[in-house]
């Protein structure tokens, strides 16, 4: 009757338009009232101690970077270099886009912001270029899903907080499979343009590639500081939120003279609304995650999924499953939220790795965000290209399913995840 509860109230505030962060709320009222415990200061209470979380301070400085690189000219440096570099090749345009998509999710962890820079710098380029405009569309918006994979991932950031995992483990078991989707993309996209007639750009000239990366190098230079800062323990991920905003300020104002006081004002307000979403959002779910808790959801939940228990890999699957068909109905935070307190009873259980599970995790949630019919990502793109959505899924399609295949294999071969994340850390 508990599951009915949260299951009927959370779908039914869903269903009458209510926002998911409220809808949460009501969720969590609904099972209060089924137990007989309502009491309005212990859900204020909670609603706090949900956003007090010394973690979740990263998120807003990690989106601040973001927006300070795609506005101080960071990120457009990063696609000339690899425009220089790699722009005279057979559909180099494409292989710039996954390449400057994987640079910029290595500062930010935003898809959303990542994803809009690199389709305004590149779709005008690739259509110009004639590249069919609905392929590239969907081939930079699965490039611009790597973001919440590879660290510092917001979306590693706010699981951790829902299941109490350690974010330094998370970004660092998180960087081959953000490499692996990269590299998958970047097989369909040879694979796709390999009979292409689009011309490629002329060759540069040493001196013009030398000149081109030289630029980028104070833009390059900031996920290398990221990422050995982390290796290394020199800071914490909150902290390299701080680093990442100071550093691409310091750039953008110092360096590039690029940033504007009205455009770090826009900087500073994106970032801030975009936080407060998160940060409510997080605060909700813990509500309605504690109240699962205390209801004994989970227990529930495991009873339910006992005859997988002593099957991993055919659990892991089952679950998979699951999530991919919540993530074409729910957006990518939300989904976080709502699955991480049901579903992490079940791993615990199983005996499988937390770390392990959360990047699969965030990757299959990822994936849906290029999914139809919410897939938020997608349609920022098609909005950018100024595209129909359906021609938008048609191009993004062989290139989720090629991360769906990457997904496939580290759910059959878990040492993809566990050995590396060895190595990083």
């Amino acid at each position: 009757m508990t599951v009915f509860t949260f299951i009927a109230s959370l779908l039914g505030a869903m269903t009458l338009g209510m926002p998911i962060a409220f809808a949460l709320m009501v969720c969590g009222v609904a099972l209060m009232l089924q137990m007989n415990s309502f009491d309005v200061q212990i859900l204020a209470q909670k609603l706090v101690d949900g956003a007090d979380n010394y973690l979740l301070m990263s998120v807003p400085f990690f989106l601040l970077a973001g927006e300070i690189m795609n506005l101080g000219g960071l990120s457009r440096r990063i696609v000339d270099a690899a425009m220089a570099v790699i722009g005279h090749i057979r559909g180099g345009l494409g292989y710039v886009a996954v390449l400057t998509a994987l640079v910029l999710a290595s500062v930010s962890g935003s898809a959303i912001a990542d994803t809009a820079a690199v389709a305004v710098l590149l779709i005008p380029m690739m259509r110009n270029a004639g590249y069919d405009v609905g392929r590239s569309s969907g081939l930079i918006a699965a490039a611009g899903i790597i973001a919440p994979v590879i660290p510092p991932s917001i979306g590693f950031v706010v699981f951790g907080v829902a299941a109490g995992l350690s974010i330094t483990k998370l970004f660092m078991a998180g960087i081959v499979p953000g490499l692996m989707m990269g590299a998958s993309l970047i097989v369909t996209w040879w694979w796709l343009s390999r009979r292409g007639t689009v011309q490629p750009a002329p060759r540069r000239s040493l001196p013009e590639i030398g000149v081109a990366v030289l630029r980028s190098l104070w833009a390059l230079g900031l996920p290398v500081i990221i990422i050995f800062g982390l290796k290394l323990g020199v800071f914490t991920p909150t902290e390299a939120g701080v680093v990442a905003a100071a550093y691409a300020l310091f750039v953008s104002t110092l360096v590039y003279r690029a940033l504007s006081l009205r455009d770090l004002y826009r900087a500073l307000l994106s970032a801030a609304m975009t936080s407060a979403i998160i940060m409510f959002l997080v605060a909700a779910s813990l509500v309605s995650a504690w109240l699962i808790t205390v209801a004994n959801i989970p227990d529930q939940i495991v009873a339910l999924a006992q005859p997988f228990i002593e099957h991993k890999t055919l659990l892991m699957l089952v679950l998979m499953a699951v999530v991919v068909l919540v993530g074409t109905a729910l957006d990518f935070t939300p989904t976080i939220l709502i699955l991480t307190p049901v579903l992490m009873p079940i791993i615990k259980e199983a005996g499988i790795d937390p770390i392990y599970f959360g990047v699969l995790f965030i990757i299959n949630n990822a994936i849906g965000m290029v999914t139809p019919p919410v897939g938020t990502v997608l349609n920022v793109v098609a909005g950018v290209a100024r595209i129909r959505m359906d021609d938008a899924i048609r191009g993004v399609m062989p290139f989720m399913a090629a991360q769906l295949v990457v997904l496939l294999l580290l759910i059959l071969f878990p040492a993809l995840v566990l050995v590396p994340a060895t190595w990083f850390r």
